[in-house]
């Protein structure tokens, strides 16, 4: 279930989310598993490439390989270092854009409870 504060944006924006979403047209993120549960997506970002401007549900992430990354959304833009084996849980995301500013390929997954 998408949050109302993120369906509201999406609505607005008309905005993909992460599986849709995509840079310079070729997709980024591949389904691994999609169930009546959760739906599970592997993003791979090699040095830069990116992720256009997107929303994202209530999820989980796991970092499979880390780097550096520039994040933009509503804050501002910053760049994070992603450590391979960390993760992070989010409540939803409105919009962001992301870029491997980075040497090395970043890639994690992404767990969407339904």
């Amino acid at each position: 279930m998408i949050p109302l504060l993120i369906a509201a944006a999406v609505t607005a924006n008309a905005l993909p989310d992460p599986l849709a979403a995509g840079w310079h047209g070729q997709p980024v993120c591949e389904k691994l598993r999609d169930d009546a549960h959760l739906r599970v997506l592997r993003c791979t970002f090699p040095p830069g490439a990116g992720h256009e401007r997107h929303f994202h549900a209530r999820h989980f992430g796991y970092a499979l390989q880390g780097g550096k990354m520039q994040i933009t959304d509503a804050k501002g833009t910053r760049t994070v270092d992603l450590k391979a084996g960390t993760s992070f849980t989010s409540d939803g995301i409105a919009w962001h854009e992301v870029l491997n500013v980075g040497p090395t390929t970043v890639q994690y997954l992404i767990v969407e409870p339904k």
